[in-house]
């Protein structure tokens, strides 16, 4: 479907049209004529499905009409991170260039001057607020934040504000608007938890669910089957004749993202941390300093497994096995991107063989498994699904096969 086909504003087609925006994606199909008929809605969808624009475009369309209040918050976006909010906020000033609608950016990090530019947006009544949890509440606690007139509340990525602890800062600011609103929700998994939310928040939501795709074929995946104890063994031997260059490595734990690397420092890697404890500042300079080419290697948690725009990162590696086929795809999803190839390396130890394998299946193939090089030891055979019995059987690495993927590494540095 084209979004010519769509029932929308001039003013909204005229920027898509600029903007060379002229097939919608499946989400945005399906989404877009049930969000302009005014039902509330639930959607599935996984960043890089266009689901940004599937819930503006509808908001932007009611806007250009005219009929709601001048000078009044008429829609609140809300937002897991500051990066997803600043995204949503440059999507925002695209579609509705040609149109007279005021946006303002809503979350925490900056000094007085932000806080103050951000409370100018707010009691003035931007048409739309784009706000994290947290940063909303203070600015709401303070008493100059009128939401008695908003007309939509969308919460972008539900799981992921779930998962960092927002609950309770969403139904505070739910319990502040009004009850005739349209309630947009997105989230790219849907457990229990977003369910009862849903349930809370949403009146008779159409659901509209997008399959989470697979990883982009440029994306080269391979795996290590290994110990826990050869992971940081086997990091340090793919850099050991070619320099890192954009590496992100995933673990899953805050702690073993901090232990990971500092400890790489110690080795001397140009490495650094990105992970939920950090200051909204200093993880504005990690990712300034590592866009930059001023860190080499960037170790982090899922915080960034999703909605980061870095389009040159040239290889992937999952410390740790995700448990989601989800976040193994946003996660690898990270290179490859801006029609730029990409590698993606996962470190398999013996407890997340049945969790990898889920992985495979998901993905309908095996991922091929890279010989631990011979002087790290022996390996686990990969045995996903079976019990071990008595001590783990081992296999010993090929030393040929090993030099094969060192030399492919130093052919991907020159190229």
């Amino acid at each position: 479907m084209k979004f010519d086909e769509l029932d929308l504003h001039d003013d909204v087609l005229d920027a898509l049209w600029d903007m060379h925006f002229e097939e919608c994606t499946p989400i945005q199909e399906q989404a877009i004529p049930v969000l302009l008929e005014g039902r509330d809605l639930i959607g599935v969808a996984q960043t890089g499905t266009g689901k940004t624009a599937a819930y503006l475009l509808p908001v932007l369309d009611k806007l250009a009409t005219g009929d709601l209040p001048e000078d009044a918050i008429n829609c609140v976006i809300m937002a897991p991170t500051r990066e997803l909010a600043q995204q949503i906020d440059q999507q925002m000033q695209g579609f509705s260039y040609f149109m007279n609608v005021s946006s303002v950016p809503v979350y925490g990090g900056g000094d007085g001057v932000v806080f103050a530019q951000q409370k100018r947006g707010l009691t003035m009544g931007a048409d739309v607020v784009i706000a994290t949890p947290g940063r909303l509440l203070a600015h709401l606690s303070l008493g100059y934040v009128d939401l008695s007139k908003v007309s939509f509340f969308i919460l972008d990525e539900a799981d992921r504000m779930l998962d960092m602890g927002f609950y309770d800062d969403i139904m505070q600011i739910v319990n502040m608007l009004p009850k005739w609103r349209q309630t947009i929700m997105f989230s790219a998994t849907m457990p229990d938890k977003i369910q009862l939310l849903a349930r809370n928040i949403l009146t008779d939501p159409v659901e509209v669910k997008i399959a989470v795709s697979k990883p982009a074929d440029k994306i080269i995946q391979a795996a290590y089957i290994c110990h826990e104890t050869q992971k940081l063994k086997i990091v340090l031997s793919l850099f050991q004749d070619t320099k890192p260059e954009r590496v992100l490595i995933f673990a899953s734990k805050k702690i073993k993202v901090k232990e990971l690397a500092n400890t790489l420092k110690m080795k001397g890697v140009n490495a650094d941390a990105m992970h939920s404890d950090l200051e909204q500042s200093q993880r504005d300079d990690v990712m300034y300093r590592f866009k930059s080419g001023k860190i080499d290697i960037l170790v982090a948690t899922d915080i960034l497994s999703r909605g980061i725009d870095v389009d040159d990162i040239r290889l992937v590696i999952n410390y740790d096995v995700p448990f989601d086929c989800e976040d193994y795809v946003h996660r690898v999803g990270r290179t490859a991107r801006a029609n730029n190839d990409g590698l993606a390396l996962t470190f398999v130890c013996d407890e997340q063989q049945n969790d990898f394998k889920r992985i495979e299946d998901f993905l309908g193939k095996d991922i091929y498994k890279i010989p631990v090089p011979v002087e790290l030891g022996d390996t686990p055979i990969y045995r996903p699904n079976k019990k071990p019995r008595g001590k783990q059987a081992l296999s010993k690495s090929s030393s040929k096969d090993t030099k094969k993927i060192k030399t492919n590494n130093k052919q991907r540095k020159q190229s």
